[in-house]
């Protein structure tokens, strides 16, 4: 199964889902999406799949949103697309495509919806909470 992951290294979420997929069996193809920017239409379709909009896709914290003046409801949805691709870490992550579809994988359980199998338990999230207990099982 084909599975990409557009990732963010330094983010905790980020880095438990890569691990999630990987301890899956998965080898994913790792966008770094910080350095390698997106496009309007790259983000058109990935919005597409996942069904988000930009403005639900746009990172609140820890970016420049607000100083950009994006927060604000009259901002559309071009002008949101044209700043994430001038500034990539507009978006939220990570972003994950496989053939059972594309989500936006915040909280990190999300991604087991997308794999056809999971990693061996227990497997824990980023914050320590068990995700998958010691018989395989997913928790909460």
């Amino acid at each position: 199964m084909s599975v990409v992951i557009y990732h963010n290294p330094d983010c905790g979420t980020s880095r438990n889902v890569l691990s999630i997929i990987k301890a899956s069996g998965h080898e994913p193809t790792i966008v770094e999406y910080l350095i390698t920017g997106w496009t309007v239409t790259q983000l058109l379709g990935l919005f597409a799949a996942a069904n988000l909009t930009p403005r639900t896709a746009l990172r609140q914290t820890k970016s420049p949103a607000a100083e950009l003046g994006l927060l604000s409801e009259d901002v559309s949805d071009i002008e949101l697309l044209n700043a994430m691709v001038e500034h990539p870490v507009l978006v939220n992550r990570p972003i994950v495509c496989t053939p059972k579809g594309v989500r936006l994988c915040r909280p990190s359980e999300v991604v087991l919806d997308l794999l056809e199998t999971w990693p061996a338990g227990p497997f824990l999230k980023e914050d320590g909470e068990v995700l998958i207990d010691a018989t395989g099982r997913r928790v909460g």
